[in-house]
């Protein structure tokens, strides 16, 4: 989830061209019995890359395609295949391969390499990066799972649902990891329930579906056995583990320039397509299928126009369908500003030089007239990390927060703007928008008390849901504290993104990273100068159960007339006690948020991130 080594590998070795391995060895005995079994599924073969260039020695950041052949050599691309608009492919002069890795006497020895390092050299682990204890209970990976009928066991889906799909993304790693380990280091894994449109007036059958992003990384490790490009957030610790990380990009066990990304972080669909993200690469195609399945279609960098990384968290304009996003990184420009329109045409980048060091910018809002980004004391600190093993983020508590605005189709950085917010830290926005004909903004948004713990103990943060106001006029920043409890993964209704609106759905801490229940909170209803208590109903789950983010699903989302709060609130559930995972709907309206649906999923949904609900009108767009 964090772009911090991305940056610094491309950096690094913009030149590298890996040596392909080609010898017939035996696979390595040092692979540990803990290693889970691939899952079912059969992957192609190998990889054909393609760039969008001509010259495609000179393409920094190619997109690579998965796509099955007969043979295990790696011809020329002689034909376009399936892609997205905006990822089109070509033929290219010269292939760039992926290398042959099972049968490579390296990968052996880099693992005893590795191993030893984990073992003599490395510090001792601490819980938030010990795999024993990340993923324990219903963090715990599981295997893919093809297509699979569900059992509706209460009450009916509602018929806003029929023919659209439920989708969430989360980590889910592989291979069971050599060394440390962090939550957001796993593979990702789309988990997706299918209802499809119902015939009669007869209740529709779910069809579940757990697949992996088929991402550069998790293709080479399949064909390794075994682990192979670092982890983000925790195999850069030490300087022999660094060395190890630049010995295999040296020996052509992995190019960093086809993306070291995990795409486990959220999903977004926008100019007909839906993407799996990670802010630490370009996006990843996905779609599902008419019986279900998840296919992973490719990396996409929008025609060439998209070089670099891309937060996990673009905002689509409801009204115009553009997306709006940006990437941050350890090198200057720190900041990025750009947007996709409807066709999914990439705009020029807006750098915004004024962010004077790297700053941890996971998310931001807009409004109809604008983009605001937080700039807060977490900041990304390499050196710490790789010279006294500690994390990629650092926490500066003498920095005074800020909120950067810039009018959101700005062609530079020229009108940006900062105002000081101190102790405002957040990791993820909720809403925004203007008021007094743009004189102002509103920003709805989780401050994270406890700063210092947001990476490495999110078990000791609580999240305080606030309000701010910005008279962009004055200078003058008021704020607002919505409620007292530990509130974070909140959403609204997706038509009134950018736009004032009232009702907020929110996941209750338990502490987090788990989520005991769901809030609804009215946080146009207390007064400008007082705190009240915004919760207007809640369901909290029974004991033992935990859940993940909401989503909000509108009952008629064409109909301008209908209420806000008209629709239902999607989320899973797992029964740790009896171990099986259910999907829930939720009447918004309900004091209680009642249960109108729940289906009993055939196999069990590990905690994950974020997701969202695709109408049936969209899956067929994006067939």
């Amino acid at each position: 989830m964090n772009p911090l080594f991305c940056s610094f590998l491309s950096c690094t070795f913009p030149h590298l061209n890996p040596l392909l391995s080609s010898s017939s060895s035996s696979s390595s005995s040092l692979l540990r019995s803990t290693t889970p079994k691939p899952s079912s599924s059969t992957y192609p073969p190998f990889l054909r890359i393609s760039a969008n260039t001509k010259n495609v020695k000179e393409k920094l950041h190619p997109t690579f395609y998965a796509t099955p052949a007969a043979t295990s050599e790696f011809p020329e691309i002689e034909k376009e295949i399936p892609r997205p608009p905006g990822a089109r492919m070509v033929v290219t002069e010269k292939k760039r391969q992926v290398p042959v890795l099972p049968s490579s006497p390296l990968v052996t020895i880099f693992n005893s390499l590795e191993d030893f390092i984990n073992n003599f050299i490395g510090l001792p682990l601490p819980p938030s990066i010990d795999p024993n204890h990340v993923l324990s209970g219903n963090f715990a990976p599981v295997d893919e799972l093809p297509p699979t009928e569900c059992e509706v066991i209460e009450g009916s889906l509602p018929r806003c649902l029929h023919g659209g799909a439920y989708i969430r993304n989360g980590p889910n790693p592989q291979f069971y990891p050599r060394g440390p380990y962090h939550l957001f280091d796993g593979d990702g894994m789309l988990h997706s329930i299918l209802i499809p449109q119902s015939q009669s007036h007869g209740q529709p059958v779910p069809v579940f579906c757990s697949r992996y992003v088929k991402t550069y990384k998790y293709i080479i490790e399949k064909r390794a056995g075994c682990p192979v490009i670092p982890n983000l957030f925790s195999g850069f610790r030490s300087l022999a583990g660094c060395a190890v990380a630049i010995a295999r990009v040296l020996t052509g066990q992995f190019d960093p320039l086809n993306g070291i990304s995990v795409a486990n972080t959220s999903l977004a669909f926008f100019s007909g397509h839906l993407y799996a993200l990670a802010e630490s690469d370009l996006p990843y195609s996905v779609r599902v299928t008419e019986d279900g399945d998840i296919e992973t279609l490719g990396r996409c960098d929008f025609d060439g126009n998209l070089s670099a990384s891309m937060t996990a968290h673009p905002k689509i304009d409801p009204n115009t369908g553009e997306a709006f996003a940006f990437r941050y990184s350890p090198v200057r420009p720190f900041l990025t500003y750009f947007r996709i329109d409807a066709q999914g045409k990439k705009q020029p980048d807006v750098p915004i030089s004024s962010l004077s060091r790297p700053s941890f910018c996971h998310d931001f809002s807009i409004s109809e007239r604008y983009a605001i980004f937080p700039d807060i004391q977490l900041w990304m600190n390499p050196v710490e990390m790789v010279m006294r093993g500690g994390s990629p983020v650092g926490i500066d508590p003498t920095k005074v927060s800020r909120v950067g605005i810039i009018p959101r189709y700005a062609k530079d950085e020229s009108e940006m703007r900062w105002f000081q917010v101190p102790g405002f830290n957040i990791l993820h926005t909720i809403n925004a928008w203007d008021e007094n004909d743009g004189d102002a903004i509103v920003m709805v948004a989780p401050n994270v008390l406890s700063i210092e713990h947001a990476i490495e103990r999110t078990d000791l943060i609580h999240n305080s849901l606030e309000k701010v106001r910005i008279d962009l006029k004055t200078g003058t920043v008021t704020r607002q504290r919505l409620s007292q409890w530990n509130l974070e993964f909140a959403v609204i209704n997706p038509g009134y993104l950018g736009k004032k609106n009232r009702y907020v759905y929110s996941a209750v801490g338990a502490p987090f990273p788990k989520i005991s229940g769901i809030v609804k909170l009215d946080i146009l209803s207390a007064s400008s100068t007082t705190e009240q208590e915004c919760i207007v109903a809640k369901r909290m789950y029974e004991p033992g159960c935990y859940g993940g983010e909401p989503f909000f699903v509108a009952n008629e989302p064409e109909n301008p007339e209908t209420e806000e709060d008209d629709g239902y609130v999607l989320s899973y559930v797992h029964d740790e006690q009896s171990g099986e995972s259910r999907f829930l709907v939720m009447d918004a309206q309900s004091p209680d948020l009642h249960i109108v649906a729940a289906v009993k999923l055939p196999a069990r949904v590990p905690y994950g991130f974020h997701g969202l609900f695709v109408k049936q009108c969209d899956l067929k767009m994006d067939s």
